[in-house]
């Protein structure tokens, strides 16, 4: 079967600095697929070439079979690609409904347009209470409850996360996590998800990347890399 995602050789970087080295990675379609390392390990950098954010250097990022780099960012997110970059990216100024319209600006008709925010406030209801409030007063959780919601109201096939539990209380990030796999079964949403957790990536993915200095180091179903005593001690501190 074709993956929804594959990297060949990938290599990138900004500027004259590489940071990605002949990156190798397949997501199957359907799954959710963890990328972890440590910090500076290229797991950023391997999300932005994929969503066009910047351009690869050489190899190729294909998209249902399909290759996609050299393309437009703006071009890649109507493949069906979604995004929800470290940061969150949430527009502070705006409200929270706002922040959803701007996700949903390519959905055809206020009708449906309405309906997919209603369905995001579906998966997290506490946007519904905060619908009017501008997003930069809410939590680090709710902000991360949005970016997911405005990634997710086009519907898009493939979703990428980068640090979705960063500096977000337990509680709430067991909610995201609850939430993110409810998504990927009901909804059949493809996921590719950078988590510094290894416990949550773990919990969450079938399969997983680990990177270091920009390379794949070790990669396979998470039940074995769970128990990998080397992965554990040398790329996730355990």
């Amino acid at each position: 079967m074709t993956p929804k995602l594959e990297l060949r050789d990938v290599a990138a970087g900004y500027g004259s600095t590489r940071v990605l080295h002949d990156v190798c990675l397949q997501v199957a379609a359907g799954g959710i697929t963890a990328l972890l390392g440590a910090n500076g390990a290229g797991k950023t950098t391997t999300l932005r070439a994929i969503s066009g954010l910047i351009s690869c250097a050489s190899g190729s990022v294909l998209v249902d079979g399909r290759p996609v780099n050299g393309m437009a960012a703006n071009k890649i997110a109507a493949l069906g690609i979604g995004h929800v970059p470290d940061g969150r990216g949430t527009i502070g100024e705006l409200t929270v409904e706002e922040n959803l319209k701007v996700g949903g600006h390519l959905v055809k008709g206020a009708d449906e347009l309405a309906s997919r925010i209603e369905e995001m406030f579906g998966w997290f209801p506490i946007l519904r209470e905060r619908r009017h409030q501008q997003a930069g007063t809410l939590s680090g959780g709710e902000q991360q409850m949005l970016a997911i919601s405005r990634a997710m109201i086009a519907r898009p096939q493939l979703l990428l996360l980068d640090e979705p539990s960063f500096g977000i209380a337990p509680l709430v990030v067991q909610k995201i996590f609850e939430t993110l796999r409810e998504m990927n079964r009901r909804a059949g949403i493809t996921i590719l998800l950078i988590e510094q957790n290894a416990s949550l990536a773990f919990d969450a993915a079938s399969h997983a990347y680990v990177l270091e200095g920009g390379r794949v180091a070790v990669h396979g179903p998470t039940a074995d890399l769970r128990h990998d005593e080397a992965v554990r001690r040398s790329y996730l501190g355990g």
